[in-house]
């Protein structure tokens, strides 16, 4: 019988620990909690984790980091269930105990998650209770797998326990009354004056990747597991700190003031020479000089810290939100109302510096100060207090491994400094002389600019590499550094075979 316990607890323990999570999620979705606790757990992990190691996180799954995180912190509890399982064999208590310390790193995770209070727990004593109830069942030792057919009837109960545990997964988002609110409203939200943009004329020159990103394919690169969703009707913006008027602003009042409209190109950070952590978008906004001139800037102040709704800061150079660049409060994207991922109701957008220190989404805060004291969440982990935009190129066509037609061939792609602009891009084939590119035509020079050049191609195998000369004059580096810390430089370049 022993040897029966040895082999059927730990499926036990798993069972219960895999339907604990379950229900833990479908609460946390039926009370709009503010994450359910395995998101909250793996926020903590981002937390925790230096800037190094969240970035080399960011270069080995891109845009799947968080759902890579979130199957991580899965695994790890089934591991502890299955722990759970296997010593209760030995010993009774072992399976209350072992759930019970789960459910403390569970509810310490959610509590240490700004804005939250006692009914985000809910989930978790849910998930523990659910813990306790189906190990009891399914690991009673008044029944043993090998006695009266019972291991036929185990198995029935961990087939059901399964079962209901995947049924109670899937309906859980169907549940979700926050975000059911949130998407409705921002469905209804109607912002006057929004119109579809089209792209410039000479803008696109239609080889590689669009000029306009569309909404859906924009990167998204934030520490939120789970996107904050944030009624307008209930959104408040506070600007406080060395001003002479402290402003809180509704939705409504943001709305009320004079809007501006321009494509403005965001590249991350993290976004490696020759990566796709960068898109082109049409924002439409309130501009930030605007309210903190109506707040009034006193003296000595240099920064403002800004806050979103889920507690991440960063810390920005008052120059880069009161002189000529369009730094603003962006309430759409692409003509629409902006997705609740990418900052919705409101989020910040300065062109020509990294987000890591200027873009903050869900924004709620701005805190005029002093850059000694506009620390902000990246800037304790390692990186650079200031994060220009660094000039750069990338080859979009054709891509690194592709077999292409012998003979004439365009090669083209994109390249971007903000603030200053591109005057020219220049490819170089095989080592030999560099060449001119034809380039698009832009609005402005916050934007990327897209470039292209016909290439004779003999059959074999090729490399081609690229460079960008801004409107100074200066020649992007060639000398290659890594993200850290404060974004990657080095030329793109892409080997290929020609046929």
């Amino acid at each position: 019988m022993r040897a029966a316990r040895r082999r059927a607890w730990p499926i036990a323990g798993v069972l219960a620990g895999g339907a604990g999570l379950a229900t833990s999620w479908f609460a946390a979705h039926a009370l709009a909690a503010k994450d359910d606790p395995v998101s909250a757990v793996a926020e903590q992990v981002i937390v925790r984790l230096p800037g190094g190691t969240a970035e080399q996180g960011i270069s080995w799954f891109g845009h799947h980091d968080k759902q890579v995180l979130v199957a991580t912190v899965v695994v790890v509890v089934a591991a502890a269930c299955l722990l759970i399982g296997r010593l209760a064999t030995r010993w009774r208590m072992a399976g209350v105990t072992g759930f019970a310390m789960l459910a403390v790193v569970g509810g310490l995770a959610v509590a240490a998650q700004p804005g939250t209070g006692a009914r985000d727990e809910v989930p978790v004593v849910v998930g523990f209770l659910t813990w306790v109830g189906l190990f009891s069942v399914l690991a009673d030792p008044t029944r043993e797998p090998t006695a009266d057919g019972e291991g036929r009837r185990f198995w029935l109960r961990a087939g059901a326990v399964a079962a209901g545990a995947i049924v109670v997964a899937a309906v859980s988002p169907a549940v979700g009354r926050a975000r059911r609110q949130v998407e409705a409203a921002r469905s209804a939200l109607r912002i006057p004056g929004l119109r579809r943009p089209t792209a410039p004329a000479g803008a696109d020159l239609g080889l590689a990747q669009p000029w306009a990103t569309p909404t859906r394919d924009f990167y998204r690169i934030d520490t939120a597991i789970t996107p904050p969703y944030v009624d307008p009707a209930h959104w408040r913006l506070r600007i406080h700190g060395l001003v002479d008027t402290p402003l809180e602003l509704s939705f409504d009042d943001l709305l009320a003031r004079r809007r501006t409209d321009a494509w403005i190109t965001l590249n991350c950070v993290s976004n490696p020479v020759g990566g796709d952590l960068i898109g082109n978008a049409y924002w439409s906004g309130v501009r930030l000089r605007d309210l903190l001139a109506e707040a009034g800037v006193q003296a000595g102040a240099d920064a403002v810290l800004q806050t979103s709704d889920d507690g991440w800061t960063c810390g920005t150079p008052l120059a880069a939100l009161t002189e000529g660049r369009p730094a603003i409060l962006a309430v759409a994207m692409n003509g629409a109302a902006l997705p609740v991922e990418h900052g919705f109701p409101v989020r910040t957008l300065v062109p020509g510096l990294y987000g890591y220190v200027s873009a903050c989404k869900w924004v709620v805060d701005l805190e005029v100060t002093t850059m000694a004291k506009a620390v902000g969440y990246w800037i304790l982990r390692g990186w650079a207090v200031d994060g220009p935009v660094k000039l750069a190129s990338r080859i979009d066509r054709p891509r690194s491994g592709a077999t292409v037609s012998a003979g004439r061939y365009t090669v083209a792609g994109v390249a971007w400094e903000q603030e200053t602009g591109i005057s020219a891009v220049e490819v170089a084939l095989d080592g030999g002389p560099w060449q001119r590119a034809r380039l698009g035509r832009v609005p402005s020079v916050d934007t990327w600019v897209q470039w292209s050049v016909a290439l004779d191609l003999d059959p074999g195998s090729h490399q081609v590499v690229v460079r960008a000369i801004d409107r100074d004059g200066t020649v992007q580096t060639s000398v290659r550094r890594d993200v850290v810390p404060d974004g990657a430089t080095g030329w793109h370049q892409v080997s290929f075979e020609a046929s």
